[in-house]
């Protein structure tokens, strides 16, 4: 298990396994399935364009990003009729390896702070990525409000992050010798505003218990 995990976070070994249809199925799940939040998305747009600049990856960046766009955005749709559907279901459903009851607080938390926009912002971090059309599902979030954002979003992301690869690889040929360290940074610099965002989550709950409980005391 502990071996396809690690072959599960290397963008290179997929995309070299699968091709397109594998960056397509992952964009997909990562995008909106519950169980899909470990999957690579960030790194994964990166080297696939890093990797197209370089010839290694014998697609059209249009094709790519076209493709990408279009899977980032059917995979977040999905999450959001998930949402809708499993909404008491997810709230009481136990811990496990594929879902944590954390993760679904820390979308939750994102998305109080920066509502709609939370499904654009949200698009450029992990977890949130997944869970915050899951949560716009089950708060039933106006549908055509949420499609606009969805569409936004999925451009922003799906186009943003593999252009990037694409631009670096075809501006410094080398970057691909750096391609492990780029994914370390990129991981680190993600997953920083989803940490906060749930350590603050986490301190404003439990001041909020606090009052309460003085309150009472104090009645």
């Amino acid at each position: 298990m502990l071996e396809f995990y690690q072959y599960l976070q290397d963008p290179k070994k997929l995309i070299s396994a699968g091709g397109l249809l594998v960056v397509l199925l992952v964009v997909f799940a990562e995008n909106g399935i519950f169980f899909g939040f470990f999957l690579p998305g960030d790194t994964l747009l990166f080297t696939a364009g890093l990797l197209c600049a370089a010839g290694t990856f014998k697609v059209s960046i249009w094709v790519l990003t076209s493709t990408i766009v279009i899977s980032a955005f059917l995979g977040s749709l999905f999450g959001y009729y998930f949402g809708i559907k499993t909404s008491d279901t997810l709230h009481l459903r136990e811990d496990s390896i594929f879902f944590k009851k954390k993760y679904l607080a820390a979308a939750e938390a994102f998305f109080t702070k920066h509502g709609g926009l939370a499904l654009i912002l949200g698009r450029f971090l992990p977890i949130i990525r997944t869970f915050a059309p899951i949560f716009a599902g089950i708060i039933k979030f106006n549908l055509k409000e949420y499609l606009i954002y969805n569409a936004i979003g999925a451009i922003a992301w799906g186009v943003g992050m593999t252009m990037l690869g694409f631009t670096l690889g075809s501006i410094y040929p080398d970057t691909e010798k750096h391609l492990d360290k780029i994914i370390i940074g990129i991981i680190i610099v993600t997953w920083i505003p989803v940490v906060v965002t749930y350590v603050k989550d986490v301190q404003r709950k439990k001041k909020e218990a606090a009052e309460k409980e003085k309150e009472l005391s104090n009645n």
